[in-house]
């Protein structure tokens, strides 16, 4: 009888083995990739970004190195480098991209059809080709725009509500 008893213990502990296994396995810890045309250092505007983003994470129960990974990439100033950069964030298979600027949006567009990408202060997504429009951006870029030609007469009407005796506005563009 201690026999049948036995083998029925090992049988069900092999049975439930896969279960408890899979039971005791800790949940994925979100890894977001963050890609930027900056240096990196306290001089980077896209550091300061990131830094500031941190605290309104913990707030809603993201700490960093808890439940929640960043992996960081800066291209030192050389736009050459962004795409690398960009492939290696996809190699590691990060379930997020964070792009800072319309260049390392580039780069993360180029290197991934698949992977979500947030690109903050684009210059014009549509004409940059990121985005079919900005009300339905398809694909899987999406983020923030400072430019467009959709907000530029936005931007001067809230400019003379500011200043309402405003007659005259110097623009300084860069055509790139």
């Amino acid at each position: 009888m201690r026999r049948r008893q036995f083998i029925r213990f090992v049988g069900g502990a092999v049975a439930a083995w896969p279960f408890t296994a899979h039971a005791q396995q800790s949940p994925k810890m979100p890894q977001i990739g963050v890609l930027s045309l900056g240096r990196g250092d306290k001089s980077d505007g896209s550091l300061s970004t990131i830094n500031a983003f941190m605290p309104a994470l913990r707030e809603l129960g993201y700490t960093e190195g808890l439940n929640i990974a960043f992996e960081r990439k800066f291209a030192d100033g050389d736009a050459k480098k962004l795409s690398g950069l960009a492939q290696e964030l996809v190699d590691r298979r990060v379930d997020a991209i964070v792009a800072f600027a319309t260049p390392a949006a580039r780069a993360a567009k180029q290197a991934s059809s698949t992977i979500p990408i947030i690109a903050i202060a684009m210059a014009d997504p549509v004409e940059d080709e990121l985005v079919s429009s900005l009300a339905r951006p398809g694909g899987n870029v999406t983020g923030t725009t400072f430019l467009g030609p959709e907000l530029v007469s936005k931007r001067l009407q809230l400019l003379k509500e500011i200043v309402p005796g405003l007659s005259r506005v110097v623009v300084l563009w860069h055509p790139d």
